[in-house]
Order: C-alpha cells, then structure tokens, then sequence
C-alpha cells in the first residue's frame, strides 16, 4: 500500500488510500506471445488464436506458407508444441496441456488415421494374417487403437520401442480370411 485513506475532520478532506495493483498475466496471454516470439525467430508470419479450456490451452494458427510448421506427418508441430509445453508450463504452480494446431492439421490427420485404421483392418480379417503399421508417435497410435477397439473381428496391439513403436492389427480366429 502507497498511502493509507484518511478520514478528515468531520469527513471533511478525507483522501482515499493510494495502493499499486499488478495485473497478473493469464496463460492463454503467456503462452500468445511466446508463439509470437517463436514465430518471429522463424520468420514466419501467422494469425494466433489462443483459447483457454478447462484441461489445456489451444493455439490455433493460421496464414500462408505454414506447412513448414507441420513438417513430416506432424513431427515438427509435435515439437514445437513440446517445446512451447516446456517454455511455458516451467514457472507455472500447476501444468496446462498446451496444444497447437496449424490450419486445423490435428484434426484432418486423426480422421485419415481413423480412414486407415478401418481399411487395414479389413485388410487383416480378409487376408487372415497381422498388418503392422508405419511407426508412429504415441498420439497417433492411441487414435487407432480407440478406432478399432469396438471391433470383433481383429485386435490391435503395439511392438517395438520408441520411436519405432508400432501398430498390429491382427485377425481373431473365426472372421474372415483363411482361418475359418
């Protein structure tokens, strides 16, 4: 407090109380500018649209010539939102999931991971033998493991070691293919 409030003589030249306040920044603002700070090491110009949820921060970009941020089938967005995760998660008391997205990639890549989920699938039951997938980050695997867990006909299962871990799909006995 700079200075306490005085009453006066008779409620006569009272002065209120004097005091500095510090508006403490939101991390949706944090993390806003950090992007920004990266974006302009990088050169890069985008449209950043930050929105707070109640389990994580999402960071929408969006503009021209942006597809070097996705790199090979997400692997640079995937580190640049670790990175940002780190740079903005590390002096706060409680963590946030920061997630990033560039011109909607995450969600167009979980569809075509469902897509190929469902023709591999159909691939196994009807040859009746595994098919082992392309290795894949933990997130991607997990999006096809749920895509086909509701399934009877086959079964998914990982192998391998990261980052080389890979996805099965293999034929339950008794659908399809040649063991009947």
């Amino acid at each position: 407090m700079l200075e306490e409030a005085t009453r006066g003589i008779l409620g006569l030249l009272s002065k209120p109380a004097r005091v500095r306040i510090k508006v403490k920044e939101t991390l949706a603002a944090k993390t806003r500018a950090f992007v920004r700070e990266i974006l302009a090491a990088m050169e890069l110009t985008a449209e950043v649209t930050v929105r707070e949820k109640e389990d994580a921060v999402v960071v929408d970009l969006a503009g021209s010539q942006l597809g070097v941020l996705i790199g090979r089938r997400g692997e640079t967005l995937d580190s640049l939102q670790y990175l940002v995760n780190l740079g903005i998660n590390r002096r706060e008391e409680k963590m946030k999931r920061i997630v990033i997205d560039v011109e909607g990639y995450r969600l167009r890549r979980e569809q075509s991971l469902r897509d190929m989920a469902g023709k591999m699938a159909d691939k196994a039951r009807q040859k009746g033998r595994s098919v082992v997938l392309e290795p894949m980050s933990a997130v991607e695997r997990r999006i096809i493991h749920t895509a086909l867990q509701g399934r009877e006909d086959i079964y998914t299962f990982s192998e391998g070691e990261e980052p080389f871990r890979k996805i099965v799909i293999s034929p339950r006995r008794g659908y399809g293919g040649n063991n009947r």
